[in-house]
């Protein structure tokens, strides 16, 4: 994707846009799903790197998470394809029109079972797109069976006991030789907007495999896709923080001379530039 990451002023941003333009239809998923969550991140992500909605190309199957991307960036081209699909209706737009910034919003059913193919055929192809798995565990739109990702041993309601080993959809990402594979936790809204900021700019099928608990179908507080485990198991094992791209600094000036060097962030360096007469020994 090609972005021009700028920071808001005043209340507008910097292509004139306020973060209420950003925003989609009211949400009609459960109070409290994750999902709901990931899609507050994408509408402050495009308001905060200043991104034009009409740059902006939606991309999901079926299930509970493909129908979020109606709840943000209502301004933008959106397509809602059938179950596992996604990936052929992103690689035919985005490789027609590559001016445009492929985000394509998934589930664990929609990636991990019947679009499992055309997971891993996107990932050979490296179509340059955001690929989001909202990966809860559960089919939420079909009333809570297991799906995928669940956990050995993992019990529901209506669903019974959950005998089959998980899909690790990161490994598997890695194993397709994505370049760029994350994974966060919807609770975690701080570094999933990192995350999303830096799979924007990225070249390539950027992956990120975000835990998004479903309050209805999976609320045990042993499932590793709940709130409560996440919270209670969260560990910093790194400082996600976004960095900017930005125009090289070039500087010209001569030997012996001290040049003020002001960065991007506004503060300065002091070059000193070494002449004939230094002494390296003094």
């Amino acid at each position: 994707m090609t972005t021009t990451p700028t920071k808001p002023m005043g209340g507008l941003n910097l292509v004139g846009l306020g973060k209420a333009e950003y925003k989609g239809a009211p949400s009609t998923l459960c109070n409290g799903c994750g999902h709901d969550s990931i899609a507050s991140q994408i509408i402050a992500v495009a308001y905060e790197l200043s991104l034009e909605p009409h740059r902006i190309a939606k991309f999901s199957g079926i299930g509970c998470s493909s129908k979020s991307p109606a709840y943000f960036l209502g301004r933008s081209h959106s397509i809602n394809g059938l179950h596992g699909r996604m990936p052929s209706l992103a690689t035919g737009a985005l490789t027609v029109n590559r001016s445009l910034i492929g985000l394509g919003v998934s589930g664990d059913g929609d990636t991990g079972s019947i679009g499992f193919g055309q997971f891993k055929h996107m990932l050979r192809r490296n179509v340059d797109m955001v690929y989001i798995i909202e990966n809860n565990g559960v089919y939420g739109l079909t009333k809570g069976q297991f799906s995928a990702t669940a956990d050995v041993g993992q019990e529901l309601k209506y669903a019974g006991k959950n005998e089959l080993p998980p899909i690790d959809l990161c490994l598997e990402a890695i194993a397709s030789g994505a370049g760029f594979v994350a994974r966060s936790f919807a609770g975690d809204p701080k570094q999933v907007q990192q995350l999303l900021k830096a799979a924007i700019s990225y070249h390539g099928t950027a992956v990120l495999d975000i835990i998004s608990p479903c309050v209805t179908f999976n609320t045990s507080d042993l499932s590793t896709k709940g709130y409560n485990w996440g919270k209670d198991h969260e560990e910093a094992l790194h400082e996600v923080r976004y960095v900017m791209p930005a125009e090289e600094i070039m500087v010209e000036y001569d030997e012996g001379e001290v040049k003020d060097v002001i960065m991007h962030d506004g503060s300065t360096i002091l070059l000193r530039k070494l002449d004939k007469d230094y002494e390296p020994r003094d």
